[in-house]
């Protein structure tokens, strides 16, 4: 433990760099690189599909095909059945319309803001003033890439997530983990 710490204002900098040097990553991975384009696809009846779940009217939420309450329901005779005619699977429905993509944009620079500021804190506990850049880098590096990365991983394990899918979010954690390390090494107090 470093025997100066660092305070948090003395990151403010770093911290809204680090976010706006992250927001310009995401923007270039998914405007000009469009590597994710190909992580969604289309349903060969989508028309069909839209309509059967537009006729039963679902409000905005996660839901789960096969639904099952419980874990004693997985015995039932109608539950395995379900599962193994398929689809099994997990939906999540967005209020209609089109996506509101400034609302998403600014939550996706709030959370990029709070992800610098966690690895400010946990640099500012754990770093003294005019530690070396390439330690402020390790640090900040790894307190991001596993923030942004991690919970693509769940995804994959628990929902289905193509792991190739995966991957792809696990390299964007670790452009964004790189970008952010690269903001604080440069602006660490010294």
């Amino acid at each position: 433990m470093a025997s100066v710490s660092v305070s948090l204002t003395q990151l403010w900098l770093p911290i809204l760099l680090a976010a706006v040097f992250v927001f310009v990553a995401s923007s270039l991975v998914h405007m000009v690189l469009k590597w994710h384009n190909s992580d969604y696809r289309a349903l060969e009846n989508e028309d069909e599909v839209r309509a059967a779940i537009r006729k039963s009217s679902p409000t905005p939420g996660q839901y789960v095909i096969p639904h099952c309450p419980g874990m004693k329901d997985m015995e039932k005779p109608e539950i395995q059945q379900k599962y193994q005619e398929g689809p099994v699977g997990f939906l999540v429905l967005s209020p209609n319309g089109m996506p509101a993509m400034g609302k998403a944009l600014g939550l996706w620079f709030v959370y990029a803001l709070v992800v610098a500021f966690m690895a400010a804190y946990v640099a500012s506990r754990t770093l003294a003033p005019g530690t070396h850049y390439l330690q402020v880098f390790r640090v900040v590096g790894a307190v991001s890439f596993l923030t942004y990365a991690g919970g693509s991983v769940q995804m994959g394990i628990w929902m289905g997530k193509p792991w190739r899918s995966v991957v792809k979010d696990l390299v964007d954690g670790l452009i964004y983990g790189l970008v952010s390390a690269g903001a604080f090494g440069w602006l660490w107090p010294r």
